[in-house]
């Protein structure tokens, strides 16, 4: 499927709503723009192969870019809308785009990174000079170009531990923009998406799964409505006001909205929910039973990367027997591997891999791409976990914020899981610091919901609420508190940042 189709047979059909205007780009709208881009692209000399990219924030023409380059047979890349120009420039270069498409919201930057990427041809909406897209746009036609073929997003992973890079996926075989596709299948037979659902969207569209779910609902004659910028309540409303069927979040989204007064939350119908999917980091056990007592067995979770080299997932009614997995694997075959790449027994844990999964590289890195194998062929992420006997994935942490101290293997997941749910905490990191006698000691960065409550008091009530569930290795030595964590709007937390921090490195930032 592929949204002209939708275009021919519905034109007036809402393709995107924007949340907080409500503005409307029916299927219509959205093909004819997405024509006049790639024509854009092909005026420009770009051809099946080439790279563009985007900086933009949630915007009403975010789609009319992708579309426009994915019937172009391009690498279109999204870049992450909060960088500094330095950090843009670095995924310019590296990606080797040879367009950028961006808005009056990030003239800032983007003047910066005239100087810094001068042979990349900006096009800004919105702006008043020579790189204003409505005017190029409006110039061009809004028919097909003569050579369509389906393009990819090669998307930068999130950089938490050094520079970013991106993820080079092979352009599908199948040349047909039009032609049937996995996500489309998945959609349907695991995550129960009807055609022409309603989907909310919540999260940035530069990030991985927000940009590829909302296309897939696209490709599914969907309506997506999209929030510029995630708001509990705001989202509640949302989902009562569209009647929204379908969605997908982040933990961090279900703690936000659970931490919102009872009153609050049952203002607002959401029964119209049959699907709510939720993936990027591991969700707390007490928190996703809470979310299934409010919004029934409808949470839907996998668990995957920008890799796309592996595929798990879970149901709620698999979950609530198998609480904390993220289910089996629909794509690639999941095998945990010790230190020397062996399989270990059931039950144990070890690194992550997915056998038989879909190839992918990193581009301008083949060490990155090379280390992301084991002697097998097989491919991982870097994440630690676990399978039980029944063949359920389960998740550790990743095998990077591994904490060493006194010998002991301390995984800071566990016990970031337990710190979000204290009712007075909205947010927690647990790192690794330096420490003479241990080696590293296990620190708890908290954000309390009311930062009057920071304090030596809190701590300690802190201490006594996980010594009643963890062994004494794992509770933290220092809990320190911050009136926020450096977490991007994806729900990713830059926990490198921190770790710089109290290893007295310098210069450290978000890539």
């Amino acid at each position: 499927m592929h949204p002209y189709l939708h275009a021919q047979e519905n034109p007036d059909k809402p393709a995107v709503i924007m949340a907080s205007t409500g503005a409307v780009e029916t299927y219509g709208e959205l093909d004819k723009a997405s024509n006049r881009m790639a024509q854009l692209f092909r005026s420009h000399g770009l051809n099946i192969g080439d790279t563009v990219a985007v900086l933009l924030d949630n915007h009403p023409n975010f789609f009319d870019f992708a579309w426009g380059a994915q019937r172009a047979g391009l690498y279109y890349v999204a870049i992450p809308s909060r960088l500094t120009a330095p950090e843009a420039s670095y995924i310019l270069s590296d990606s080797g785009a040879a367009l950028l498409v961006s808005s009056e919201s990030k003239l800032g930057v983007v003047d910066e990174l005239c100087k810094l990427n001068p042979d990349v041809k900006q096009y800004i909406y919105g702006a008043d000079d020579s790189r204003g897209m409505e005017a190029v746009l409006a110039a061009l036609p809004d028919i097909p170009i003569a050579d369509e073929r389906h393009g990819t997003d090669m998307l930068y992973s999130s950089g938490t531990t050094g520079r970013p890079k991106g993820v080079r996926i092979p352009f599908p075989e199948n040349e047909d923009i039009a032609a049937p596709n996995a996500m489309v299948m998945m959609a349907q037979a695991a995550f129960g998406f009807p055609l022409g659902c309603t989907y909310l969207s919540p999260a940035p569209l530069y990030h991985a799964a927000p940009l590829r779910w909302c296309m897939t609902v696209h490709k599914m004659g969907g309506t997506i409505i999209i929030m510029e910028k995630f708001e509990p309540e705001e989202a509640l409303a949302l989902i009562e006001k569209y009647k929204v069927d379908v969605s997908q979040w982040v933990p961090t989204h279900f703690n936000r909205m659970l931490k919102l007064p009872e009153e609050v939350r049952a203002k607002y119908d959401v029964s119209s929910l049959k699907s709510a999917v939720h993936a990027a980091a591991p969700c707390p056990v007490p928190v996703k039973e809470k979310m299934i007592d409010w919004w029934g067995p409808i949470l839907m979770e996998y668990y995957a990367g920008s890799e796309g080299n592996g595929f798990t997932f879970i149901n709620a009614a698999d979950w609530l027997e198998h609480k904390g997995s993220v289910g089996k694997a629909l794509i690639g075959t999941v095998r945990i591997c010790d230190e020397d790449d062996n399989e270990v027994a059931i039950g144990e844990e070890g690194q992550i891999y997915f056998e038989d999964g879909s190839p992918f590289s990193y581009h301008n890195d083949p060490e990155k791409t090379k280390a992301a194998s084991n002697k097998h062929g097989w491919t991982s992420l870097g994440d630690v976990g676990k399978v039980d006997e029944d063949g359920f994935l389960y998740l550790t942490d990743r095998k990077s914020f591994m904490i060493i101290s006194g010998g002991v293997n301390i995984y800071p997941q566990e016990i970031e899981n337990l710190l979000v749910t204290h009712p007075k905490i909205i947010d927690a990191a647990v790192i690794g610091a330096p420490d003479e006698d241990m080696g590293e000691r296990v620190v708890a960065v908290v954000q309390p919901a009311d930062m009057a409550d920071a304090g030596d008091a809190f701590a300690q009530e802190l201490e006594v609420y996980l010594r009643q569930t963890l062994s004494g290795v794992k509770v933290p030595r220092q809990i320190d508190f911050r009136a926020e964590l450096p977490r991007v709007a994806t729900g990713k937390l830059y926990k490198r940042l921190l770790r710089d921090e109290y290893w007295g490195k310098t210069g450290s930032k978000i890539v």
